[in-house]
């Protein structure tokens, strides 16, 4: 575990506030070794590319031995980068099904992991006391394997909300969050869907935890995103969705000349 360990702590220390590390997603070796070859700092993936490539819907729907196999191969196509995994809500409610998970992500290879505290379904979430103890088992299980994982806690108020029922209170609660888990063992937050550049920096203002926001057509500028404070911007299926669209079109005009 000690190249584990040390590509762990290079990928804590690419997360700057102010110098956002991007994560340009990918869904398999493949996909993976691309993003590599453009210079990436680090290979991370989306649970919604990984599902779509092999067949599933998002919402741990894919199976978790097929998820850990994918993870596998990643790390071994990029070699030395740091490959962190979205584990989406931890396939399990319990603590106990969470550190179960991580000891499988780890053994895979993974330095990092997305663990949500939205129920998989996106039908709400998990209250903060139980996230926090789904945390801290987390943390656990990294550290009884002598890896320093990167815990990327995400918080799915502004994504389970419409953009236009964003407000000042929903921050208020996305930092309260971040504040419980910060205190149990949590690397870094990432809250998705949020957009507005006065919501962005208050929530990179109010925790000491680097911020993670995801790439949408109305989020500001990545200069602007640095800015604010973010430490990390990721790409979540876009990139998948663009490689699909880029394909299907390529088919129809190869077929079209049947």
């Amino acid at each position: 575990m000690h190249n584990q360990a040390t590509k762990a702590e290079a990928f804590q220390r690419l997360h700057v506030p102010g110098n956002p590390l991007v994560i340009f997603n990918a869904w398999d070796a493949g996909s993976a070794q691309a993003v590599a070859a453009a210079g990436a700092r680090a290979v991370g993936t989306g649970s919604w590319s990984v599902a779509a490539a092999h067949g599933y819907p998002d919402g741990e729907q894919m199976p978790l031995s097929l998820a850990i196999a994918n993870i596998d191969r990643i790390v071994r196509a990029v070699k030395d980068l740091p490959v962190t995994m979205d584990l989406e809500s931890g396939y399990g409610p319990r603590p106990q099904d969470v550190a179960q998970s991580v000891t499988l992500a780890i053994g895979a290879g993974a330095v990092g992991i997305n663990l949500e505290d939205g129920f998989p379904d996106e039908s709400g979430m998990h209250d903060v006391d139980v996230q926090v103890e789904r945390i801290r088992a987390a943390r656990a299980a990294a550290e009884s394997l002598g890896v320093p994982l990167y815990i990327n806690a995400r918080t799915d108020y502004f994504l389970q909300s419409a953009p236009e029922r964003h407000d000042a209170a929903m921050v208020r609660a996305a930092l309260e969050r971040a504040a419980a888990y910060a205190a149990a063992g949590a690397s870094g937050l990432f809250v998705p869907c949020i957009l507005q550049a006065e919501h962005i920096r208050a929530v990179c203002a109010g925790t000491p935890l680097p911020v993670n926001v995801m790439m949408m057509p109305t989020l500001p500028p990545r200069a602007e995103l640095a800015r604010l404070g973010v430490a990390r911007i990721s790409h979540g299926p876009g990139p998948y969705q663009a490689a699909m669209a880029f394909v299907e079109q390529a088919a129809r005009e190869a077929l079209a000349q049947d």
